[in-house]
This record gives C-alpha cells, sequence and structure tokens, in this order.
C-alpha cells in the first residue's frame, strides 16, 4: 500500500504538472491504474478487517491519550518508558486507534470518491453528454488533492515511527513478515489473583 501512495503521489504531482518523467498522457494512464490497484486493496482489507474481527483495534478511546501525545512530542526523546503497552487484543495506542480511525474514514473515503468524480466527470457542455451536474472541476481537485496530502503525510510519519520500537528495525520485520510477538492479554479477575498472590507474597 505504500508504494501504491507513492506511486499515485508521483503520478500525480506530474499530471498537476510539478515535473516530468513519464509524460503527461502515460502519467495519467499509469495513475489510473495505480488507483484501480489501491482500491481492490481498499476492498480487500475491509474484507479482512471485517471477517477477522480486527476491525475493533480501532475503536477510538481518550483513556491515556495525552500521555501518548506527551511521549511523542517529549518522552520519545528522553527515552521515557511507553505509556501503553501492547497486546493481541490491543495492537494500536490510543492516539494510533484515532489516526487510522480518521484516515478510514475520512481521508481515503475522500480521496477516492474525489478521484473517481475526477475520473469520470464529463463538462455538462461537452456534446450529448451529460455525466455529472458540477460546473466546475476545481472543488473536486481540491479535495483530492488535500487528501493525497494528508495521506503521504501519514505514510511519511508512520515510516518514521516504524524505527520507534524495541530496536529500530523490530517494526520494520513485523510489517515484512506479518508476524510480531506481543502479550497475551489476561483477564480481570486473573490479574485480581496475581494481586493478591504478590499481597500474601509480600
Amino acid at each position: 500500500q505504500a508504494l501504491s501512495i507513492f506511486f499515485l503521489a508521483a503520478t500525480g504531482f506530474e499530471i498537476h504538472g510539478s515535473f516530468t518523467f513519464f509524460g503527461y498522457q502515460n502519467a495519467v494512464k499509469y495513475h489510473n491504474v495505480a488507483a484501480y490497484t489501491f482500491i481492490i486493496l481498499i476492498v480487500f482489507a475491509i474484507f479482512w478487517h471485517f471477517t477477522t474481527g480486527e476491525w475493533k483495534q480501532y475503536l477510538p478511546t481518550t483513556k491515556h491519550l495525552k500521555a501518548q501525545i506527551n511521549f511523542y512530542l517529549i518522552g520519545i526523546f528522553q527515552n521515557a518508558p511507553h505509556p501503553t503497552k501492547k497486546t493481541v487484543l490491543s495492537k494500536l495506542n490510543p492516539l494510533q486507534k484515532l489516526t487510522y480511525l480518521g484516515l478510514k474514514i475520512l481521508v481515503i473515503p475522500t480521496m477516492v470518491i474525489s478521484g473517481l468524480l475526477y475520473m469520470f466527470y464529463r463538462y455538462p457542455q461537452k456534446g450529448t453528454i451529460e455525466g455529472l451536474n458540477i460546473g466546475t472541476i476545481e472543488v473536486i481537485a481540491l479535495f483530492h488533492t488535500a487528501a493525497a496530502f494528508l495521506l503521504m503525510a501519514f505514510v511519511i510519519v508512520h515510516l518514521y515511527l516504524i524505527t520507534t520500537g524495541a530496536t529500530i528495525t523490530s517494526n520494520l520485520k513485523a510489517m515484512i513478515t506479518g508476524y510480531e510477538e506481543l502479550e497475551a492479554h489476561e483477564a480481570p479477575e486473573n490479574e485480581d489473583l496475581k494481586n493478591e498472590k504478590n499481597e500474601v507474597e509480600v
């Protein structure tokens, strides 16, 4: 997905005239192909999230949110301990939950919908074809470009945060292989029993 996002960004910038590499016609063609590929990946991701129940990972919470923000702004540069613990049932910290949720329900839908409108738009005065009753594509282009910049910013920050794991490559390894060692989530009653046992031992 990251590769497709960067390729979409590169061809998109060329379509906007920022530089010339593929040529305008080829850039449009490659951008459209990459867009369809990205949409297919999104469909598979949605299917996977709902069939596995992983969509629950993105349910937002404000618990430890302030501590998480302080960690990324200050604590991470002072070797402070991470304020939240990653488990099988809770793989994302509070800030990640909010970011991913906003990405999935706002940014990506805005980018995809505006992109499809851009792709299938027909000027009302063009012959006998009247595709969409929109007087200008400037607003569509604005939304599409803004969403694209937000998505690019997310990917760049995401790539940086990959290096902030237990080791500089631990998160990268998990991202590439799809496997990561996580602590099993203990039921509250088990945690209470453990606390009682510790009190007795003391």
